[in-house]
Formats: C-alpha cells, structure tokens, sequence
C-alpha cells in the first residue's frame, strides 16, 4: 500500500521530533522525600579526551561527518580478526588488552573540559608544585607522591603512588574522571544525605544536605569535606578540605587550596550530566570546568579490594633491595 505523499511527510516528521519531544517531556523520578531520584549504579568511560587536542581550537562539537568518521573507524577495529590483540604497550605497566575505556553512546564532544573555551589546561600559579606521574618507568621526584600510579623509587612504600599503596584511587577523586578502567559509580539517596561510592579503592563519600557548615580549615581529608543541596533538579555538591596529599588536577598542585563544586543533573533514564568546577589559585591561573557524562547500566559494584598494590609493593620492595645487594658484591 502506497502511502499519500503527505502523509508520509507528517510521519516522518513525527519519527524525527520523537527523541527531541522525548527529552524535552522527560519527568526527572522522585524519591519518597520528592527529591529528584539519581540512585543506581552509573558508568563514566569516555572515549572523548579530557584535554581537547589544539586542530578544534575553541569548538565543543564534532561535525556530523567527524562523528560518522569516528563510528566508522570503531567497526573497523572491532570487527577486525585481530581486535583482542593488545596493540603495543608491552614495556609498560598495562597494555591495551586491560583498558576499559570506551565510552557507551556516540562520541560528539571534542573534549571533556569546556572551561577553559578552548578545552584546555589553564597555565600554572606562580610556583606551583608540578609533577608528571606516570604508570612506568619512575619520574624524579620527593615525597610526598601525590599522583596516583609509579613512583619515585623504591627505597620505601612512601615512593610509591596512591594506587600502589591502595591509598587513593586513579579515579576516585573527587573529582571522578574517567581513567583505564572501573569507570563506576554507584549513588544512593535518603532524606537529608546522598552517598557517592566509587568503585576504585571503594570509596563512599557521604555528601549530608541538612546545611550544616563545612569542617574547620585545620582538618584535611583525602576526598574532602563535602556538603550538598538542591538547585531545581540539580544535585550540587561543594567540597573543600582536601587534605593536601593529592594533586589538584592533572599534574599540579597539592589539593589543600582545592574548592570542588560537582553538578549532578539527570537528563533521561539511563543518563546523568556531570559537570565538575575546579579552582585552586595555588595550581592553576584558572578555574577548570568539564562535562562527564554518566550511564545508567544494569549491574553492581563489586568489591575493589586492591590486592595487586598490597602483593606487588612487598616485592617492589623487595626487588629493589636485591638490586642493591648484587651492587654492593659486585664492587
């Protein structure tokens, strides 16, 4: 049956506005309490950088032939007959076949940070305290370690990163941001408290929403002091006291001057935008402002329980003092 041309035209059209219709007719789900509901378990993976490469300059957004490009090259590879095969990495700590990172949904964003607008980093403070961690070899530095994986040295856990030391995780922060892999996070709501759990090194931040006034400057913790309340439908969490043994962002900074301000704003079912402001004027000339977004799935959190740091510094250790003993006889 042949349809008239303009009815064909109407339903196409109909077809069209449905996702837009969709969204804008979206009822954010409601607690008990009547509080915007944003429990349940949410994945942060991303595929987009964080740090928008110089060729978009100023451009949030990829064109439509970009996004197509992009698509295109992920069937490529993963309907390739070699797609498991670890694609280099073999003299480093991890290799591609343990990363994790590919975001679920379509890629559009040029870069997660949109402040500054050119997606970017902010040039450093004056004296700022900068160190470029990284998974393996070791960099040159003091203690305290505050990046999150390798080291300095071996001479004692102390030179070794957060991770190893199942300390911190590399992407617990806050803020969280998306990282090799356990890009997970689960919130759980009552009346006057909301519970942010990530999976690595399962940390559970506990955000009270009653008003009470942050802790006094002389107590620093590892994930802050957070406090939160409700604007419109946006869970907004504000987090100081950081205890200044981790860095502010990326490679600067010691955290103590860190203020968090992280926006939580769920758009649809199974997504949540997740906007995060970072300002320290010991770090950074700028504040920091990027979008992650969040993804409902269909499962737990499981316990992190961080035995290869445990098991694997005792024979970092142990290896470094069997590397001077051979020194010392071979003299």
């Amino acid at each position: 049956m042949k349809l008239p041309t303009q009815l064909l035209s109407v339903m196409l059209a109909m077809c069209t506005a449905q996702p837009m219709l969709a969204a804008e007719e979206y009822q954010v789900p409601r607690t008990e309490w009547g509080q915007p509901d944003l429990q349940g378990v949410w994945n942060f993976s991303s595929d987009v950088p964080m740090i928008r490469p110089e060729r978009f300059g100023t451009r949030e957004f990829l064109t439509e032939e970009e996004i197509a490009e992009i698509a295109a090259a992920r069937e490529r590879r993963d309907g390739s007959s070699d797609a498991a095969i670890p694609n280099g990495g073999l003299n480093e700590a991890y290799n591609d076949f343990w990363v994790e990172s590919k975001g679920i949904g379509e890629v559009r964003r040029t870069s997660l940070i949109v402040y500054p607008p050119n997606g970017r980093l902010p040039p450093f403070a004056d004296d700022a305290v900068i160190v470029y961690g990284r998974l393996a070899p070791d960099v040159d530095g003091e203690r305290p370690v505050r990046f999150t994986g390798g080291g300095i040295g071996a001479d004692g856990p102390e030179d070794r990163a957060l991770t190893e030391r199942c300390i911190h995780g590399y992407n617990t922060g806050p803020p969280f941001t998306p990282s090799l892999y356990n890009n997970n996070v689960q919130i759980i709501q009552n009346q006057d408290h909301v519970v942010i759990l990530t999976e690595v090194i399962h940390e559970a931040r506990l955000v009270p929403l009653d008003g009470r006034p942050p802790l006094t400057d002389d107590i620093g913790l590892w994930a802050g002091d957070s406090r939160g309340y409700w604007d419109g439908d946006t869970l907004v969490v504000e987090t100081r006291n950081f205890n200044g043994l981790t860095q502010t962002f990326g490679p600067a900074g010691t955290g103590e001057e860190k203020f968090l301000t992280e926006r939580f704003t769920r758009l649809s079912y199974d997504t949540i935008d997740y906007e995060f402001t970072i300002e320290d004027p010991t770090a950074y000339k700028d504040k920091i402002t990027a979008i992650v977004p969040l993804t409902k799935v269909a499962g737990l959190i499981y316990e992190y329980a961080c035995h290869e740091g445990n098991y694997g510094l005792v024979n970092i250790l142990r290896g470094a003092r069997a590397e001077e003993r051979r020194a010392l006889e071979s003299n």
